[in-house]
């Protein structure tokens, strides 16, 4: 099976099993919008509790707000969103469809390096264990040509988006014969720039007075809420503020799924240093996100950093934790040192100071500021897809698993009745009851025991427990492990220990404290 079709079944399955669907799918959808199901919405808010609980109730110098979608217009003026805030796009004449030049570039050298791994794999088969893939790679001619290509398009287009040449860019597409995946042809309209940001009017009159922004960042409401959290919260630097919070961006060219929507929701923490100290913290932060990631049991090598060559204008150091999505390597949370960009332009910008007087040191400054930012709808994607599997069993049988960390799985016990007579649905009700107000808890009593398990494999639950005749007399139950299907029989009265072992967050956070 290809990425591809693996990525076609993992988004029919989201949608058949209740975690995303297409938003206002009835009247035919709205593009790049999506809506989280029952089980969508589970697992989305326990990726939202481990990430708030790793930052906000694990370390002492970090707190939270959340600050409100709406601000005042000037906030984007002084954070540079108004006048740069921009994607360079780029038409196919042919197939009228729309594109981001950067990212048919990044496509383009996306689909060299599968060329030069497909090179590696075949010589890996070839010379077996006498193969050197370190010496292949230096020698082989197909290797070297292609690794010089990639070299190439990315000085040029790193060099063009620095400059913003968008004749240099458009020159950049046609040098690389880059075709429209629809059309399959090279005539390109020229490179221009696109504002992302959704306006609206704020009151009853329309207007250029009135014009406020939906904001693309959770960042500024933190920058411009910096005081306020020092001063009542009597925060000392170095410290922290983090906040989970819906943003949105007109994106041109939304695809692949959840991956880049118009509506989204980002997790980002600002970490407030002392001027100087900031690459010091910069390297600290990037070693602890990797570490949140690899918790959860994915696999190491699905993540590696992105060192930036083209800072943002704000940044002094840049880094992207990429994941390996089926449809390759991509962002999934970028780790930002800021310098004092923010705070001082909106001390420029609002006349009022924005200035931390450090005790130790006895001087006021603008701190510098080390920022995390994930989005929570590409972390689902991840999990989604680190998750997803198709197995066939000893007995040939096929089965759907989705092997969710047990903290993030969006039910965390199913109560599975043998039968629905016999006394047999008042004990596991009565085993519902003393679990649910833990855990999030599925009854089921439908269809046999097999397929129950099943439908449980399919939605990621970690437990199943089973109530048969037996239960009535010895007060055991059948316990049923997702990811081995091993079952033993245990105690109804230690159920609860053993699932709190099995699913409880805290023990997720240990790995990472």
């Amino acid at each position: 099976m290809t990425q591809e079709e693996l990525f076609k079944n993992l988004i029919a399955h989201t949608k058949e099993y209740g975690f995303i669907f297409p938003s206002s799918e009835i009247y035919d959808g709205l593009g790049a919008v999506y809506d989280y199901g029952q089980l969508g919405s589970e697992l989305k808010n326990n990726i939202k509790r481990y990430w708030w609980d790793s930052m906000v109730r694990l370390n002492e110098n970090i707190v939270g707000i959340d600050s409100a979608i709406f601000m005042h217009p000037k906030i984007w003026e002084a954070s540079g969103h108004v006048g740069a805030f921009n994607d360079p796009l780029i038409d196919n004449k042919d197939s009228k469809k729309r594109y981001r030049a950067d990212v048919l570039l990044e496509d383009y050298i996306a689909k060299l390096e599968e060329k030069i791994n497909k090179d590696v794999e075949k010589g890996r088969k070839k010379f077996g264990e006498a193969f050197d893939e370190e010496q292949f790679r230096a020698t082989n001619p197909n290797v070297l040509r292609n690794a010089k290509k990639i070299e190439a398009c990315r000085e040029r287009m790193v060099a063009a988006l620095n400059a913003n040449d968008l004749d240099a860019l458009k020159q950049l597409i046609l040098d690389c014969e880059i075709v429209c995946p629809i059309s399959g042809t090279k005539n390109w309209t020229d490179v221009r720039q696109f504002n992302l940001m959704f306006s609206t009017q704020l009151g009853s009159v329309s207007g250029e007075s009135g014009t406020i922004y939906l904001r693309p960042e959770t960042a500024q409401g933190i920058f411009v809420n910096f005081l306020n959290v020092q001063k009542t919260g009597r925060m000392k630097v170095p410290f922290g503020i983090a906040q989970i919070g819906k943003a949105f961006r007109n994106e041109i060219v939304a695809r692949q799924f959840i991956f880049r929507m118009r509506e989204f929701e980002q997790m980002e923490m600002q970490f407030f240093v002392r001027p100087g100290e900031e690459l010091k913290w910069f390297a600290k932060w990037k070693e602890t996100r990797l570490a949140w990631h690899k918790a959860l049991g994915i696999g190491d090598e699905k993540y590696r950093y992105h060192d930036h060559e083209k800072l943002a204008h704000y940044a002094n150091a840049a880094t992207d934790i990429e994941f390996d999505f089926p449809f390759g390597f991509k962002e999934l949370e970028g780790i930002h040192s800021r310098t004092d960009f923010d705070l001082g332009r909106h001390q420029e910008f609002s006349g009022k100071k924005l200035q931390y007087f450090d005790p130790e040191t006895n001087e006021s400054y603008v701190p510098y500021v080390i920022e995390t930012s994930i989005g929570v709808d590409r972390t689902v994607l991840a999990v989604l897809s680190g998750a997803y599997a198709q197995e066939t069993l000893e007995n040939g049988e096929e089965r759907v698993v989705m092997k969710f960390h047990p903290a993030l799985a969006p039910v965390k016990v199913a109560v599975l009745p043998l039968v629905k007579k016999d006394g047999l649905p008042e004990l596991a009700r009565e085993i519902m009851s003393s679990l649910k107000y833990e855990y999030n808890c599925q009854y089921d009593e439908k269809d046999s025991i097999g397929k129950r398990y099943r439908r449980q494999d399919a939605i990621g639950t970690p437990l199943c427990v089973t109530i048969d005749h037996e239960s009535l007399n010895d007060r055991c139950v059948t316990l049923r492990d997702r990811d081995t299907m091993q079952q033993e029989r245990v105690p109804i009265e230690k159920l609860a220990e053993i699932v709190d072992k099995k699913v409880n967050l805290k023990y997720l956070l240990e790995k990472v404290r």
